[in-house]
């Protein structure tokens, strides 16, 4: 990323935005920075996630190499889900945003109710 080009369609920063710009890839990559878990689980601990959602998110970023799959042949059938090595990558710049809106998050809701504020009137 250099200059003027930096946000092309085909850069690596772009990629790298559109993976942590949908919410829900973020939120299950930090949900399984501790280790392997099942989609009931998963849904548990995030909370507010549809089944369907979960599964769409679990499919995309195994699709992009940062979860892992794993099935078990029991009765009755057992899926647990797994940060890749690539994955675990992802989990610093996650904190790293969570701990930017804990310290700013206030100041951006005060900024959207000041403009919502001045839309109002």
């Amino acid at each position: 990323m250099d200059g003027d080009d930096g946000f092309l369609a085909d850069c690596r920063a772009r990629l790298a935005f559109d993976l942590v710009g949908n919410t829900w890839n973020a939120v299950v990559v930090w949900a399984l920075r501790q280790g392997p878990r099942r989609p009931v689980d998963l849904a548990d601990r995030i909370g507010g996630i549809s089944a369907k959602v979960l599964t769409q998110t679990l499919r995309r970023l195994e699709h992009s190499g940062l979860v892992l799959r794993r099935a078990y042949a029991e009765a009755p059938p057992r899926v647990e889900y797994e940060l890749t090595e690539l994955g675990r990558t992802l989990v610093e710049p996650i904190e790293a945003f969570g701990r930017w809106a804990y310290e700013h998050g206030d100041d951006v809701l005060a900024a959207q109710d000041r403009a919502d504020g001045a839309h109002a009137g």
